[in-house]
Parts: C-alpha cells; structure tokens; sequence
C-alpha cells in the first residue's frame, strides 16, 4: 500500500509552483466480460501506478446483477476503490479511460451494455461537474448498491454529496442482487 499523504498540505508543483488540493476519490470497479476478476485487478494496479494518487482502501468483491442491462448480459464483478490524490478531475477522468481501453473496453450506443471493465469516478472532494466528459459527484451512485455497498464496508460514515450519507442512500436500495464474494482479494500493490 502507498503511503497517504497529509490532507492538511497543499501540494505545490516544484515547476510551476501551482497549487494543487488533496482531494479524497471514490473510484467504482466493474465487469462482466472476460475475465472479470483480472480486469478489476489490473485497474486497481494501474491506478495504484498512477502519479499524484494515492490508495487509502480496497473494498471486497461483489457479484451483482447486472442493472438495467440488455437482456442476458452477465453479472458483473464490482468493488470500490478509496483515494487521495492532487490531480485535477479532468487528468483522472482521463486516466480512468485510458484504464478502460487498456483492458479493451469496447463502447457502444447500447446503454448499459457489457463491458470489460468500467472505471467511474464517484466522488473527488467536493468538486461538482456537469460536463458530459465528467459529472461529479456521480448521477447515479445513490441508487446503486453495487456502488454504495462497498463503500460502505470502507468508510461507513461517508457522504454522498448532494444526497446524504450512504448508509442512508443503502438502506432504500435493493441489495438482492449482490453477493459478497470472499473468495476473490483485490490487491493495491
């Protein structure tokens, strides 16, 4: 695990003397094609790779039920991970796609279609954006258990902004359709 830096200190860019925030991250993981365990793996070593992010927590597996999927898409394989990191939203946002294409994730006009993995970031500090390249925090975080679940099991007390804490958002979310899966360990190397 990295060492988390300080959240008090601002980090100042020794080049330009920019001033950048730490901020705090929830990254969501999914997939389910392929080799689902592998891809969330590797997307939790490539951003533990990244420079200026920092890995705090790494939920548990679950497999869930696909939502609002095409009809006979498989159960995806979702975790969540926890961040610190000085990097401005937009370079992340770059970064989690560049993750997904390295992983061969294929887009499409299908919502919701299957995927080999899909890195969305989830909250980052209190930054807000309505882009369509970026929405922060994310449009539909509070209503996915698949989400909200373990980010839970990390950080229990946490707050969706704009929609409270995620204990409460949990509670009026229906978690049938996700199963704990103590057999598979995501590791931040």
């Amino acid at each position: 695990m990295t060492e988390t830096p300080n959240p008090h200190i601002i980090d100042a860019d020794s080049l330009t003397g920019e001033m950048h925030p730490i901020r705090r991250v929830v990254v969501a993981l999914g997939s389910n094609l392929g080799e689902r365990f592998t891809s969330l793996q590797g997307a939790v070593s490539a951003l533990a790779d990244t420079p200026d992010f920092w890995i705090t927590g790494v939920s548990a597996v679950y497999e869930t039920v696909a939502v609002d999927a095409p009809a006979g898409s498989q159960d995806y394989y979702n975790a969540v991970v926890l961040a610190d990191t000085t990097m401005p939203a937009r370079r992340l946002m770059e970064r989690a796609l560049a993750i997904e294409d390295a992983f061969h994730r294929e887009r499409s006009d299908v919502r919701n279609a299957p995927r080999t993995l899909d890195v969305d970031l989830i909250v980052m500090g209190d930054r807000r954006s309505d882009e369509d390249f970026l929405r922060l925090p994310h449009p539909r975080a509070h209503e996915r258990a698949f989400v909200l679940q373990p980010w839970y099991d990390l950080e229990p007390d946490a707050v969706l902004p704009g929609h409270g804490p995620i204990a409460d958002l949990l509670e009026k979310c229906d978690r049938s359709g996700i199963k704990l899966r103590e057999d598979l360990d995501l590791q931040a190397e």
